[in-house]
Parts: C-alpha cells; structure tokens; sequence
C-alpha cells in the first residue's frame, strides 16, 4: 500500500505531521479521525513531498518573497478543511499560522487573524491584501459569509484555484522542453562563434579576395560578437525593458493583447485560454449566490486579454439592460458559438451555472490539446533551425577551406 504523509491538528490545536500507510487518501482520514486528530493536508509521498510542476517557477516566486498561486490556494484548501471538522475561523486560522512554509504568509495570516478578533468579517480582513487576494476571491468570500456557507464557498473556490493552476502548470511544463533546448542551441551557437571560428580565422587571415562571402561574413561576425558583445547584451536588455514599459501603458497593452490574439499561431490558443477562464470565474460566482450582474463587472477584471476584457465590459452593459448573457455573447467573434449554445442551454433551463463549469472544463481539456499539438511543432522547427544555422556554419568553413586550393602558391 502506498504511503502518505498529513499535517493535522488535534483537539487541542497543535499541528502534528507524519506518515501513514493506506489505500488512498479516504483511509488517511479515517485512521487520523479515529486517532482524534482533524486532517488539514494529506500527500503521498514520506516528508510531504510534494512534486508541483514546475519547480522552477515557485522558486522564483520564492526568491523574490512574494506569495505564489499554490500558497493562496493551500491556504484555501486548508481553511476549508479545517472549517468542515468544526473549527471556529479563529482557531482555523491559528493552526494555518503554524502550518504555512513562508514567514511573510505568515505574517498575513496573522494580521487577517488579528482583524477576525477584532470583529470584522474575513472578506473585510482580506481586502486588505488586494496584492494576494483578487477582488474575485474576496467577492467569493463576501457572498459566503452572506449566505451562511463560507465553507462550502471555500471547497468551490479551491477548486477553481486549483483547476486554474493545473492548467497553468501543464502549460508551463509543457514548455520546459522547448525553453531548454533554446538555450543549448543558442549556447551551441555562441561556442562556435567564439572559441571555434576564431581559430579558423587566424588560417584565412593570408587568403583575402579568395576567402567565400559568407565565410567572410561569418568571420566579420565572430568578430563583432568576441570584440562588443557587452554591447549587443545592454542592447538586448535595453529592447526588453523598452517593451515592458512600452507594453505597462494603456496603448501598448492594447496593442500587444491584439497581436496575440490575432496572431495565427496563438490566436486561437489565447481565445480558448480567455473563454475557460471566463467560464470557470463566472459559474463559481454564479454558483456561490454571486448576482449576475456582479459576477460580471468581477470577470471583466480577471480576463487577461484587455481586448476580450474589453468586450466582456459590453456584455455587462446587455445584461444590465436587460438583454440574456448568451445573446451579448454571440456578438463577440472571439467567443466560440459551440459554447454560446451550451449558456443558451443554461440559462433556458435554469442551470447557468452547471453550464458554464462545463463549459470551462470542455475549454481546459481543448487548451491542453492545443498546446500538446503546438509544442510537437516548436520541438523539431527548433531542431530543424538549429541544424540550418549549423549546417551553415560548417559549410561555410569547408567551402573557405576547399577556396584555398585555387590559391596561388
């Protein structure tokens, strides 16, 4: 049987962790409630330790001490977990303290404790971290709290954070490969043109008019890059920074966002991506009692595109008119009509919610496709560039070394 590693908490609050061996996860539960203890997190795995894909990324975010995706989304689950077995929010939030890794979280966790025992309500404590928090999860929360059903609010909210970073995850797993192979071959390249074409250059330096022109080229170039190459990086770094600035105005938002959803390559990846997102937002809100027309104007903030964003913002000035949500969308042509007829279906029949969760899953699972499909492309176009700008590399040094027998001795 496989073993799994918990973090509880027994009847007294203290966090206890260990290894138990069982069938699933549900067996973990059973033995730890029978053992008077109140599961909080269940891996498997010895020590927790948990494989997230890609590492890479959290010890990035880690790095530079910000509080990452996975985090808010094991404190959701948590809390959760913790509401379910009984626990007041005030102990619940207690056991996280001594549960979460970074000590920043902590401190947040601590200040959102202490403005609990001070009386305000946790979407009020929340909102006071609008960095970490999105006005999505704090709404979320809102209409919990209203609704007498913070925990089963909590368990749909995990769910959606969790689906998000799976999708995230899988996109930027997917990209390892690529992304490594891009700097071999870039690092290849800079080898040969450094250390391996210089040495052939001090042979050619007597051949003058004979040497071909794309070994004269290559040489002209092998110089430049050894001689201001500090250069060419400050230039790189300047057009990057350049891009970012340009691209954090209103105008060049715009414009980028347009690029990627017009281009023919990610395009239609990008529309997809948009249209599970809005989806998934827009059914949990729906889901947890969210009105309409709020659930909207909060969706509107969490698209990524400003140009579907944009749009968006229109089909919440229909509804407001009173106009159906799968009519406004029919307008907008970046929003596919398979789906527009599954909302249709929705709202016909009373489950707009129900719908609009499918409609995200069925969008999640063509995303995943879509990127398989585009990295088995990228993998041998990479290959296949990588060979050519090789392959001319070596044939220009033969064709200037095969040259010198048409020298004159």
């Amino acid at each position: 049987m496989p073993i799994f590693s918990y973090k509880a908490t027994d009847t007294k609050g203290k966090v206890v962790t260990g290894s138990l061996e069982a069938p699933n996860e549900k067996g973990v539960v059973s033995i730890l409630q029978e053992m008077g203890n109140i599961p909080i997190r269940i891996t498997e795995g010895r020590n927790g330790n948990v494989q997230f894909s890609p590492k890479f990324y959290n010890y990035f975010l880690q790095f530079f001490n910000r509080v990452s995706t996975k985090e808010i989304l094991m404190f959701t689950v948590d809390l959760a977990a913790l509401l379910a077995a009984g626990l007041p929010l005030d102990k619940a939030l207690s056991v996280l303290i001594s549960v979460a890794e970074k000590e920043n979280f902590k401190g947040v966790i601590r200040e959102i404790l202490k403005s609990i025992e001070g009386g305000s309500y946790l979407s009020d404590a929340l909102a006071k971290y609008p960095k970490i928090f999105s006005e999505f999860y704090i709404s979320m929360i809102r209409a919990g709290e209203v609704g007498g059903v913070l925990e089963a609010v909590l368990d749909r909210l995990g769910e959606s954070l969790e689906t998000a970073q799976d999708l995230t995850d899988y996109i930027k797993s997917a990209l390892v490969y690529p992304v490594f192979l891009l700097f071999v071959a870039g690092g290849s390249i800079i080898v040969l043109m450094t250390f391996v074409i210089p040495k052939f250059s001090m042979i050619f330096n007597d051949m003058g008019g004979a040497i071909p022109w794309s070994t004269q080229m290559l040489l002209g170039f092998s110089e430049i890059l050894r001689g201001y190459w500090w250069a060419m990086l400050l230039c790189l770094v300047a057009i990057y920074l350049s891009f970012l600035k340009y691209a954090s105005t209103l105008a060049g938002r715009l414009r980028v966002d347009k690029f990627k959803i017009k281009s023919p390559l990610i395009g239609d990846l990008v529309q997809k991506i948009e249209v599970a997102r809005f989806a998934r937002a827009l059914g949990t809100l729906t889901r947890s009692g969210v009105p309409i027309l709020d659930a909207l104007n909060l969706v509107n903030d969490i698209i990524g595109n400003k140009i579907v964003a944009g749009l968006m913002g229109n089909v919440y000035d229909r509804v407001k008119k009173g106009d159906r949500m799968s009519s406004a969308l029919t307008e907008i042509e970046y929003f596919p009509q398979l789906a527009v007829q599954m909302i249709t279906v929705g709202e016909e029949t009373g489950r707009l919610d129900e719908m609009l969760l499918r409609v995200a899953e069925n969008y999640e699972k063509v995303v995943k496709n879509k990127v398989k499909g585009l990295i088995s492309m990228l993998e041998p176009a990479m290959i296949l560039i990588m060979g050519l700008v090789v392959g001319f590399i070596v044939v220009s040094m033969l064709m200037a070394i095969f040259s010198m027998n048409d020298m004159p001795f």
